[in-house]
């Protein structure tokens, strides 16, 4: 009876390290890029930039994803003034380089996520916010593109 327990323990211990291993192989090594969105990809140790197609992916645990949205967003700028205050643009994905050189390389999701801005009229920003500041900005940028008709642009 005691060998049939102490063999149940081997077999617990053994299903639940098989487990822990897939579940640490799943956190590290691979992601997901959902149906209208990319994945900019960066290898920490050669510092190459590279994009993925939708779907699951296998990476190394030193290569790190940042998924932005390629939906078309309108992004508003509160005002009082009855002016036209806001803009659909869109995320052009064949730029995605010159992104990495203006923005950086980090999580856009996580962007100013912790911040004490009480007047901000959403309270999840992000990349929303990002994409905002090339919009409204003085500076014109090919990764950025603000769509005037419904048409192809």
């Amino acid at each position: 009876m005691f060998k049939r327990i102490i063999r149940y323990k081997r077999t617990v211990r053994s299903v639940l390290a098989v487990l822990a291993c897939m579940f640490l192989f799943w956190l590290f090594c691979m992601h997901f890029t959902p149906v209208g969105r990319m994945s900019i990809m960066r290898n920490h140790f050669t510092g190459e930039i590279s994009h993925d197609t939708p779907g699951f992916h296998i990476t190394p645990p030193w290569v790190q994803a940042a998924q932005i949205d390629l939906r078309p967003m309108t992004l508003c700028i509160t005002s009082a003034g009855r002016g036209y205050n806001c803009r659909l643009v869109q995320f052009v994905p064949e730029h995605y380089e010159e992104f990495v050189e203006v923005e950086g390389f980090r999580y856009y999701w996580l962007a100013n996520r912790i911040s004490f801005n009480c007047g901000h009229d959403r309270t999840y920003r992000g990349f929303e916010d990002i994409m905002r500041g090339h919009a409204f900005g003085a500076e014109s940028y090919n990764f950025i593109r603000e769509i005037r008709s419904y048409e192809n642009p």
